[in-house]
């Protein structure tokens, strides 16, 4: 893959802070009747497993519609490569994962413009600006996992439509045999030592990664939640250096030495240091203390799925211990984090690997200051980095 997909949003809601305590330490058509279950149910309508009959006869469902339509799922992005093929091997249901490079509002676009249409996604991992504008415009069907219990309330609509699936901080990553000394904070990307080299993954009124490194450094120069103007100046600032690098951050930038500095996911980047590290790319990582920020992405399930069964069994699998076990071996924070420590069913080992975090990141952005930021993102960044 050599593009990663411009995913637009930030948090709505205020998280609770051990769910990111990262410290120190076109398809085919369903196969089966649209909407019935092996028992006669209609699967769109089901809002739990309980509707099934169980979870044997959601996977008698699952299995007869025989596929599942995702969407904008990078396989590099939070282990989803892994998760999906392990999908596949445990249902024997066919996957196809249509525009990885896409942004949540590609996913958006796809489910409102194929309604009724069996190209149209069967679920979707929207930033939370996106799921709740999908849940708004009522496209997302409401269906509590078996663990929707377990999920905090902060992190998930209490009608069951989204839920928060995997997070990770805004960090740096750096290509130590590039650079002489990698940046560890925001302030040190203003030296004169990186001329060139300061990129970011996509475009901030288009791109979450983005979005979220300029709200990181926001708060790394003075701004708060409620302004976000100090993260556009200090970027403004950055290119005036002659340290801004217009490419978008990719794995193939980073392999080519095209992006020897990257602001994007602590997953993401700690993703990086172990797929370059056989090929010689020291790709070190630091969350940076004075401009700490965190987000989640949130699942949901299209309230017009053409594989409704397999979109249900396909939350179900996330929010099971494997499945958030599976993000948690992709460097990133499942939603199920707390719940999962406290029953013993949390990789402890790969709970070890994520980046150590200074200054944990304990609360975010409401709605309101969400749009807020995003509108003074699009009217300012350009002119910022202008020139």
């Amino acid at each position: 893959m050599s593009v990663h997909r411009a995913r637009t949003a930030a948090f709505a809601a205020v998280l609770t802070a051990a769910a990111l305590s990262l410290t120190a330490c076109g398809s085919a058509g369903s196969s089966a009747k649209s909407g019935d279950t092996a028992g006669g149910k209609n699967a769109k309508t089901a809002t739990s497993v309980a509707d099934f009959g169980g979870m044997d006869a959601l996977v008698a469902a699952a299995k007869k519609e025989g596929k599942l339509h995702v969407i904008t799922l990078p396989r590099d992005w939070a282990n989803y490569g892994k998760l999906m093929d392990d999908f596949k091997a445990k249902y024997g249901i066919e996957i196809e994962d249509e525009n990885p490079d896409g942004s949540s509002q590609d996913e958006i676009n796809a489910v409102t413009s194929r309604k009724g249409q069996d190209r149209a996604p069967d679920v979707v991992d929207l930033g939370s600006a996106f799921a709740l504008s999908a849940a708004k415009q009522g496209l997302l069907a409401p269906y509590k996992v078996t663990d929707f219990d377990k999920i905090p309330a902060t992190m998930k609509d209490a009608d069951g439509r989204h839920y928060n699936d995997y997070g990770g901080y805004m960090s740096i990553g750096c290509d130590a045999k590039k650079v002489s000394v990698c940046p560890k904070t925001f302030a040190d990307l203003l030296k004169p030592d990186y001329k060139g080299m300061v990129a970011l993954n996509g475009n901030p009124t288009k791109a979450g990664a983005a979005f979220g490194a300029v709200y990181a450094a926001a708060l790394a120069n003075g701004g708060s939640l409620d302004n976000i103007q100090p993260g556009i100046d200090f970027f403004g600032k950055v290119k005036q250096a002659g340290n801004f690098n217009p490419v978008e951050v990719t794995p193939a930038t980073i392999e080519k030495g095209e992006t020897p500095i990257s602001i994007d996911w602590s997953y993401l980047n700690a993703g990086y240091a172990d797929k370059f590290k056989d090929k010689g790319l020291d790709w070190q990582v630091a969350i940076p203390s004075d401009g700490s920020y965190a987000q989640y992405y949130n699942q949901a399930i299209n309230k017009d799925a053409p594989h409704p069964a397999a979109a249900r069994l396909w939350e179900e699998y996330l929010y099971s211990a494997q499945g958030q076990n599976g993000f948690l071996g992709g460097y990133a924070t499942p939603a199920l984090f707390d719940a999962m420590k406290t029953a013993g069913t949390l990789d402890t080992a790969a709970a070890a690997k994520l980046p150590p975090v200074e200054k944990p990141f304990t609360t975010f952005p409401t709605q309101d200051q969400t749009d807020a930021a995003k509108k003074t993102v699009t009217e300012n960044w350009a002119k910022a980095i202008a020139g």
